[in-house]
Parts: C-alpha cells; sequence; structure tokens
C-alpha cells in the first residue's frame, strides 16, 4: 500500500515577535490539516487546511493567508531544499514458483541502482509477495527468498548490504485481492523503496 506524508513546517524565529506555520502539499499533491491551539489557554484552536498557506501564531487567533507570488522565505526554502529527495518506490514482478524476474523487470535493476548510488546515505527496503497459488508457509518463504535475490543483486552491484533490508509478506498483502490458489502476475512481485 502505498501512503504519502504531508509536508508540515513550523518555522519559530528566536528572537521574532511572531512564528508562522506553514503547510505545503505533498509529493502528491495532497495535504493534511494542522491544529494550531490558542496561546491564551482557553483550548481554542485554529485548522490550517489550506495546502501553500501561511498561518501567523502570536498572542491571538492565527491568521491564515496563502503563501501568495512570493512563496516561502529565503531561509524557509533552504531548510525545505535542504530535505532528503521523497522515497521512490520500483516494483519487480515473477515468474511463478520463482525467484527469476520476468523479462520486462530485470532492466528494472539498472533504475534501482542508479538510484541508491545517486543518494548519499541511502536507505533501501526490499519486500518480497507472493500470489494465493501454494500454502501460506511456502508462500512467506518464497517472498522472503525473493526479496533476499533482489538484495544480493544489488550487494553484486556494490552497494553494502548494511543499507538494505530484505523482507518477506507472502500473500498478506496482495496488490490485487484474489481468492486462494489464483495465479496472479501482479501479485508475484517485490517493492524496493529507496529513501
Amino acid at each position: 500500500m502505498h501512503r504519502s506524508f504531508t509536508v508540515a513546517a513550523l518555522f519559530a524565529l528566536a528572537g521574532c515577535a511572531h512564528s508562522s506555520l506553514v503547510l505545503l502539499p505533498d509529493e502528491d499533491g495532497g495535504h493534511g490539516a494542522v491544529a494550531v491551539l490558542s496561546p491564551d489557554g482557553t483550548g481554542q484552536e485554529t485548522v490550517v487546511g489550506e495546502a501553500n498557506s501561511r498561518a501567523m501564531l502570536g498572542k491571538g487567533k492565527p491568521t491564515i493567508r496563502p503563501l501568495g507570488a512570493k512563496g516561502l522565505n529565503p531561509r524557509e526554502a533552504a531548510l525545505i531544499g535542504s530535505l532528503p529527495p521523497p522515497a521512490k518506490s520500483f516494483t519487480l514482478y515473477f515468474v511463478e514458483g520463482t525467484t527469476d524476474m520476468t523479462a520486462t523487470s530485470a532492466p528494472r535493476i539498472e533504475e534501482i541502482r542508479t538510484e541508491i548510488a545517486g543518494r548519499p546515505g541511502a536507505d533501501v527496503q526490499v519486500t518480497g509477495h507472493t500470489d494465493t497459488v501454494g500454502s501460506g508457509d511456502d508462500n512467506d518463504v518464497l517472498s522472503q527468498k525473493r526479496a533476499e535475490e533482489i538484495m544480493n543483486l544489488l550487494a553484486e552491484r556494490g552497494f553494502d548490504r548494511s543499507i538494505m533490508s530484505a523482507v518477506g509478506r507472502g500473500e498478506r498483502e496482495l496488490q490485487v485481492e484474489t481468492e486462494d490458489n489464483v495465479d496472479s502476475p501482479v501479485n508475484r512481485r517485490v517493492e524496493v523503496i529507496v529513501r
């Protein structure tokens, strides 16, 4: 399951009379909301729920305004610019009952290698999955072997195993829900997340 997280940044500048909260969209263009409690101790809250908005925080109720044409101030832009890039996900598919990638998935290993190499301090999560053909126990073993196979391929390309983790989820997290013992190519996969 793909989840996206909202980027909300609080910028409190020491020595300033006011602080502000900036709500930015996430990498998918969505956003959440942030509840700001009033500083007077009444428990009154203001919800900041509009992407690309700034809430001025001070003594009274926060004032919420769109960022406008100027956008972020230079300090905020520098802070956002220093964040690591969002995680990137890759999906590789497998031949039924094996740890052999499909012909269309094999070239994606080079894409994964390039992504890892371009990230100082990369962290790589490799998760194996199966369809529902076979027993649950056998699918747990097969999904783990698929994840380890991909981790081994990446290690052969020069990446330290300490930056990678491999786990098998068997048939517990199906991409497409099916009945038991259904051959499903989209469920026979390994998901690689590079952070």
